[in-house]
C-alpha cells in the first residue's frame, strides 16, 4: 500500500504554440485538418464504456462551409438516459473508492495525452466543428483544457489536506465524499475546455457524470471521450449522451439519483433547468448542487485619462475574436467624447484589415458564427439598429450565409444608453458604443452598473489610479471578472478564476478550488480517545462547606 502523503505542486500554465509558417505544430495541425475534412465519422453514444447507436441521427456540418458534412451523431432518448444512469451508479461504487491520487493520475494522463499526442487532432476538430481559428483553438482546446486538469490536481491536494483542529484527547477529520448520485453535465459549443472541465471537475472528486454536449460541438467532444478512454478513465465515469436537450433533460431531472448540475449555456435554459429540479425535489435522495455560468452583457468603461490606441485594440480583440461568441466578449462600451474621434479612427483602421473566412486559411482573423439560428439572430439585431433613429451602424453590419455563416465585425453607435443592443446578449460580433460627455463620468458608472441584468466580465480603462479604484468599488457586483486596462476576455486558469453573479450564474469560479468543493459532500468524524464513563459534569458536584 502506498501511504505517502502526496501533494501536487502548483503547475505552470501550458505554453501557447505560435503556429507560425514553417513550424512543426502548423504542419501537424494542417495534416489533421486535411484528415478530418476528408472523412465522415459516425459518432455513437458512449454508455458504461459501450458504444450505442440509436439510428436517430443528425449531421455534423462545418459552420464556415455548411455544405461540408463532417459526419453524423446518434441521439439519445429516455431509454438511453436510463441506461446511462445505471452505468453511472455502477461506476460510482468503484470510482469513489479509488485513492484521489489514482483519480488524478488518470486526469493528468489526459492532460499529457492532449499536450503531447492528440493536440493537433483536438484542435483540428474544434476548428472544423466550431469554426475557431488556429490560435483560438490552441488557447481553448489545448492550453485551457490542459490547465484545468493540471491545476485541479494541485487544488485537490490543498482541499484534501485541509483538516480541522484536534484538541488533546480527540481526533477530528473531514472526509470529502462525492455526491450521492450522478452529476448532469450540460456543456456549451464555444469552448472545448469548458466541455472537458464541466465533466472532469466533478469526476476528480469521485463523482460520475452524464454528459449532454452541445450539438454544435459534437466532433471535438467525441475526441475528448476517446482521449479519456485512452488515459484509462473507467467505463461509466463519464457517459456521453448527445441529443435533444428537452428529451434528455426531462429524463435526467425526473431520476431520483440526480445529485447535481454543472452547466454553461443560456440564462433561459439555466432558469428552466433550475425550476425543473425544484419541481422534483421531493423525489431526490439529496438536495442537488446547482452550478452554472450563463451569459453576460460585458462592458468596457473608458475614462478620459485612457489611451485611445489601447482602448481601440481591446475593443477589436475583445469584441470580435471568435466572432464574439464568448460569454466574456465585449458587447457594450462607454467612451468619453474627448477620446471618441481617436478611438473611432483607430478602430476603423483595424477593422478594415480584418479578413473573414475558412479556418483552414490561417490568415483569417474571424471565421463563421456557429449555425444558421445564430446568424439570423445576430442579423435581426443589426436590422433593428439600421431602422432605429437612436442608433447607427458605423462599421460592418453585413452578413452572408450562402456558403458559411459569416457576419462582419459590426459596431453600432447609439445615443440611447438603453438601446436594445446595449442591454440584450447577442452572442455574435456586434459591439454597441455610447459616447458620454466627459463631465458625466460618475453618471455613466451608474449606467454601467444598472443597464444589464448580468454580472460576468467588464473592463475599466484609465491611467488615473484613483479612477480605477473608485470605479472598481462602484462596480463591485457588475462583474465577477474585472479587468484594468485590458479586454474583458481571456481568463487564464490559475490566474483569473472565472465566473459572475447576478444573472450570469452561481459564480463558483471555474479554474479554482471553489468549484471543486461544490462536488463534495463533506463528512466530519470525531474520535474520542478515552470516552467518559459518567454522565455528571464537574460543575454538578456538591460544594463542601469548611
Amino acid at each position: 500500500m502506498n501511504n505517502a502523503i502526496f501533494i501536487f505542486d502548483y503547475p505552470s500554465n501550458e505554453p501557447v504554440k505560435s503556429y507560425s509558417p514553417g513550424s512543426r505544430e502548423r504542419k501537424e495541425l494542417q495534416t489533421e485538418l486535411d484528415n478530418l475534412s476528408s472523412q465522415q465519422v459516425d459518432i455513437p453514444l458512449i454508455i458504461g464504456g459501450r458504444e450505442v447507436r440509436t439510428g436517430d441521427t443528425e449531421k455534423i456540418r462545418m459552420p464556415h462551409d455548411h455544405g461540408h458534412i463532417l459526419g453524423q451523431y446518434h441521439k439519445a432518448g429516455p431509454a438511453e438516459v436510463k441506461l446511462a444512469v445505471e452505468a453511472s451508479q455502477k461506476a460510482h461504487r468503484e470510482w469513489e473508492s479509488f485513492s484521489w491520487v489514482e483519480r488524478l493520475s488518470v486526469t493528468l494522463k489526459i492532460a499529457e495525452l492532449i499536450a503531447k499526442k492528440h493536440r493537433a487532432r483536438l484542435n483540428a476538430s474544434t476548428m472544423l466543428g466550431q469554426s475557431k481559428s488556429a490560435y483560438q483553438a490552441e488557447i481553448d482546446s489545448a492550453c485551457e483544457t490542459i490547465d484545468f486538469l493540471r491545476f485541479n490536481a494541485h487544488y485537490i491536494s490543498d482541499i484534501y489536506n485541509e483538516q480541522p483542529h484536534s484538541d488533546p484527547g480527540f481526533i477530528n477529520r473531514i472526509e470529502y465524499r462525492p455526491l450521492e448520485g450522478f452529476i448532469f453535465s450540460l456543456t456549451p459549443f464555444n469552448f472545448t475546455a469548458i466541455a472537458s472541465n464541466l465533466n472532469m471537475s466533478p469526476a476528480v472528486m469521485g463523482n460520475t457524470v452524464l454528459w449532454k454536449p452541445a450539438t454544435t460541438s459534437i466532433l471535438s467532444n467525441y475526441v475528448l471521450m476517446d482521449i479519456y478512454k485512452e488515459a484509462g478513465l473507467p467505463d461509466g465515469v463519464v457517459n456521453f449522451i448527445p441529443g435533444a436537450g428537452s428529451v434528455i433533460g426531462n429524463a435526467v431531472f425526473s431520476d431520483r439519483h440526480f445529485a447535481g448540475l454543472h452547466f454553461t449555456g443560456s440564462n433561459v435554459t439555466f432558469n428552466r433547468l433550475w425550476q425543473l429540479a425544484a419541481g422534483n425535489l421531493h423525489n431526490y435522495k439529496s438536495y442537488p448542487k446547482i452550478v452554472g455560468e450563463t451569459g453576460g452583457k460585458d462592458f468596457v468603461l473608458v475614462h478620459a485619462s485612457a489611451n485611445a490606441d489601447e482602448v481601440s485594440t481591446a475593443l477589436v480583440r475583445g469584441s470580435f475574436e471568435y466572432q464574439g461568441q464568448k460569454c466574456s466578449a465585449a458587447s457594450r462600451a462607454y467612451i468619453p467624447r474627448s477620446l471618441w474621434p481617436a478611438v473611432r479612427e483607430r478602430m476603423g483602421d483595424m477593422l478594415s484589415q480584418i479578413t473573414i473566412g475558412d479556418v483552414r486559411d490561417f490568415s483569417n482573423f474571424m471565421n463563421a458564427v456557429i449555425d444558421e439560428g445564430s446568424f439570423d439572430n445576430i442579423m435581426n439585431y443589426v436590422s433593428v439598429a439600421r431602422k432605429s433613429t437612436d442608433a447607427e451602424v458605423i462599421f460592418g453590419g453585413k452578413g452572408d450565409k450562402t456558403k458559411g455563416y459569416f457576419v462582419e465585425p459590426t459596431v453600432i453607435l447609439t445615443t440611447n444608453p438603453h438601446f436594445v443592443t446595449m442591454e440584450e446578449e447577442i452572442f455574435g460580433p456586434v459591439l454597441t458604443i455610447f459616447v458620454y460627455e466627459d463631465k458625466d463620468f460618475d453618471e455613466t458608472v451608474k449606467l454601467v452598473d444598472e443597464t444589464s441584468p448580468y454580472g460576468l466580465t467588464g473592463a475599466i480603462f484609465a491611467h488615473d489610479r484613483h479612477i480605477l479604484d473608485q470605479t472598481s468599488q462602484a462596480l463591485k457586483y457588475a462583474a465577477g471578472n474585472l479587468y484594468f486596462n485590458d479586454k474583458p476576455t481571456g481568463a487564464v486558469v490559475g490566474q483569473q478564476p472565472f465566473g459572475g453573479s447576478r444573472q450570469s450564474g452561481t459564480n463558483d469560479k471555474a479554474g479554482s478550488h471553489l468549484n471543486l468543493l461544490r462536488w463534495t459532500s463533506p463528512r466530519t468524524i470525531k474520535e474520542t480517545l478515552i470516552p467518559p464513563t459518567d454522565f455528571k459534569y464537574p460543575f454538578m458536584k456538591e460544594e463542601r462547606c469548611h
